[in-house]
């Protein structure tokens, strides 16, 4: 038991320091999980025998469940309205599309039967959610006006698509019949559709109206309708990715109480379930037999990349009057992934069709386009010129708060200030700052440019929260009778420490400090550990 927790553990530190060294060589973190996966493997440097297909499905299928659910719940509908219509057409109609030119090209090109060119087709043929998501954070990609939240919502839309495709065509080789096709059909769609909105619609008003007293209640609350989302239709043959991915865009698109501290939540235990996902699919891999399925791999990768996709976008998206080279860069942004490979799996464990090449075909598939394709990205970007610096991709999502970086902060005035008998339109202030409101004798009058400033008045300022990244820290500390500051000047401290104290609470009382301030027993002091910066003391 101690050991598979130490294991557990060192991987995952691993992992996660690997996403950071990512970033500085330009590689998609995904990619180094499923490389540290195959490391750790039958054919790797440690030797961890493990080849559980039915084990590996069911774990990939619960990371899935919270991934997918994280995209609806993080994508924000107001900014993705606009190009709706557009993502949900490459999402249904395009997957389709891309899956059938696939299977057909497959076919003729490799010789295998029409069925199983078409199962390949359908198992490669959605776009991968976790690594969009993760590429377009990542990297910052701001890009023109409604491709982002296009990508997003396509991306985060199309692996029920993906997994139905796949559903239907395995169920065909397993009864060789087209007759049982219909029927689920409209199970997979329908079921899914209808448990979705239904637990959408139901947890959305009890959200609304009940009340937790923290936070981490109603993340566990989340987390199970997540959990129910899925099982719930799946019980009865209906699609349980597309019911999670409608409940996460109902859910993250209602008026609910700290919704951002939930998009938080969910991108902890989402960045969590991609290691866990990535991880175990390279785990899973034996990278002896990938020479072996290379060829192939690179054929269906060409197919996938350079033709069938560009070709469906065209259809779709050119009577649509998209731009060439937005259409160019959609094409290019159809990432192959965790989800293929998890689809893949399906194959294996399947009755139907049980033979592991599949598996590695799409692995080696998905383990390109997120090489290649994910690399190459802000290249691409920046090639087809579809980039806008002005255009905040994280405004595509529900956490954004760009308009809510405000602080508030009352100041007393005392006798003989500067301010008092003058109007607030005389009074210098800085441009990001205002007076939001003054309290006077106990009232709230919300000024104006005429208001005059009156002796003892208290001022509300509104000014932009501080936002540092050079490593700047606040922390808090009380002064004990063992501190070392205690009976010292802020002066001397300043020449023993890289900090800079802020503020001092003393008896109740905030005090401003100076340099010639004296810190006291019991005063609880805030203050700023710099490291390396250079502040200096006015």
């Amino acid at each position: 038991m101690n050991q598979y927790l130490l294991i557990v553990a060192i991987i995952t530190i691993i992992c996660i320091v690997s996403s950071k060294i990512s970033a500085k060589i330009g590689l998609p973190s995904l990619l180094l999980f499923i490389l540290i996966g195959m490391l750790f493997g039958s054919d790797g440097i440690f030797k961890i025998q493990f080849d559980d297909f039915v084990l590996s499905e069911q774990l990939c299928t619960i990371a899935l469940i919270f991934i997918i659910f994280y995209g609806g719940f993080g994508m924000n509908l107001k900014s993705a309205k606009p190009i709706m219509g557009k993502a949900l057409l490459l999402s249904t109609v395009g997957t389709f599309m891309t899956a059938m030119i696939t299977g057909f090209l497959v076919h003729f090109i490799f010789k295998v039967s029409l069925a199983e060119g078409i199962l390949i087709g359908s198992v490669i043929g959605s776009t991968d959610a976790a690594s969009v998501f993760s590429i377009l954070r990542g990297k910052k990609l701001n890009l023109k006006k409604g491709l982002a939240p296009l990508l997003e919502m396509e991306s985060g839309s199309n692996d029920p698509i993906s997994y139905m495709m796949t559903t239907l065509t395995l169920g065909y080789m397993t009864t060789n019949s087209l007759s049982t096709l219909p029927q689920l059909l409209i199970s997979q769609i329908g079921l899914g559709v209808l448990c979705g909105f239904a637990i959408g619609q139901l947890f959305k008003v009890i959200l609304e109206h009940v009340k937790f007293k923290n936070d981490g209640l109603k993340s566990i609350l989340f987390v199970a309708i997540a959990l129910l989302a899925f099982a719930l239709p799946t019980m009865w043959e209906g699609n349980g990715f597309l019911s999670v991915y409608i409940v996460g865009v109902m859910l993250g698109n209602a008026k609910l109480k700290h919704k951002v501290s939930l998009v938080h939540f969910f991108d902890g235990v989402t960045q969590m379930m991609q290691i866990l996902l990535f991880f175990t699919l390279g785990l899973l891999a034996f990278p002896s037999q990938i020479p072996s399925v290379l060829l192939p791999a690179l054929g269906v990768m060409v197919i996938i990349t350079f033709i069938a996709r560009p070709i469906t976008v065209a259809i779709l998206l050119t009577p649509l009057k998209v731009k060439w080279n937005e259409q160019l860069f959609i094409s290019w942004s159809g990432l192959r992934g965790a989800a293929s490979i998890v689809f893949a799996i399906l194959t294996v464990v399947s009755p139907a069709y049980t033979s592991k090449d599949i598996f590695h075909v799409v692995f080696v598939v998905a383990l390109l386009s997120v090489a290649f394709q994910g690399t190459l990205l802000p290249y691409m970007a920046k090639k087809l010129k579809v980039e806008d610096p002005t255009n905040d991709i994280m405004k595509t999502f529900n956490d954004y708060e760009g308009i809510r970086q405000l602080s508030m902060i009352q100041v007393s005035l005392p006798e003989y200030h500067g301010w008092i008998g003058k109007t607030l339109a005389d009074i210098a202030m800085p441009n990001d700052m205002l007076i939001a409101l003054i309290v006077r004798d106990g009232e709230n009058i919300f000024p104006k440019g005429s208001t005059v400033v009156e002796e003892q008045d208290s001022l509300v300022l509104c000014a932009p929260s501080f936002h540092d990244e050079s490593g700047i820290i606040l922390k808090e500390v009380i002064v004990d009778e063992d501190n070392d500051w205690l009976n010292k000047t802020l002066d001397d401290i300043d020449k023993e420490n890289r900090l800079l104290i802020i503020s001092i609470k003393r008896n109740k009382n905030i005090i401003i400090p100076n340099g010639e301030t004296i810190l006291e027993l019991h005063d609880s002091i805030v203050y700023m550990d710099v490291g390396n910066n250079v502040i200096k003391r006015a």
